[in-house]
């Protein structure tokens, strides 16, 4: 059995072809930290994936299946701000913390999955730490409580 040069050319070009597919992925990479939350009775430290571009932040936790308690995600901004999230396409509910640019949580929302509802910062911050819903509170973390910035500006 003979194979023409063409079909051969074809079969290459479709190995090739799947080979750059496989290598692209749609999923986001995060840089991921340590960062320690001083409580006003405990100091706390969470697994976070930072979130620093715009890219990075728009995809957030998009169509995460599950996340841990002890995990989250923080959204690093370079200026103060007033932040606005909503769950379209996040699956998981998710408590978010609103942070001065000194640390300092100055609100905290639960958020329900894949819900269009705006949750709103009421004063400009400088980060958002989302959550398992509920574990600021599981963890002994409030308002007014401080996440170190030592490891995450740089």
């Amino acid at each position: 059995m003979q194979i023409s040069k063409s079909y051969l050319r074809f079969i290459v070009f479709a190995i090739l072809i799947l080979f750059i597919c496989s290598s692209c992925s749609s999923e986001t990479r995060f840089e991921e930290r340590d960062l320690v939350i001083i409580g006003r009775n405990n100091t706390v430290t969470i697994r976070a994936e930072i979130a620093r571009t715009r890219e990075e932040q728009s995809q957030g936790y998009m169509h995460r299946q599950s996340i841990k308690d002890g995990e989250g995600m923080l959204f690093f901004y370079e200026h103060d701000s007033i932040l606005s999230f909503w769950m379209a396409n996040t699956l998981v509910p998710l408590s978010i913390a609103f942070i001065s640019h000194e640390g300092v949580i100055l609100e905290i929302y639960n958020m329900e999955p894949l819900s269009t509802a705006t949750v709103r910062s009421s004063r400009s911050v400088r980060y958002a730490l989302e959550v398992p819903q509920n574990w600021f509170s599981r963890a002994g973390i409030g308002i007014g409580d401080r996440l170190v910035l030592d490891n995450i500006i740089n």
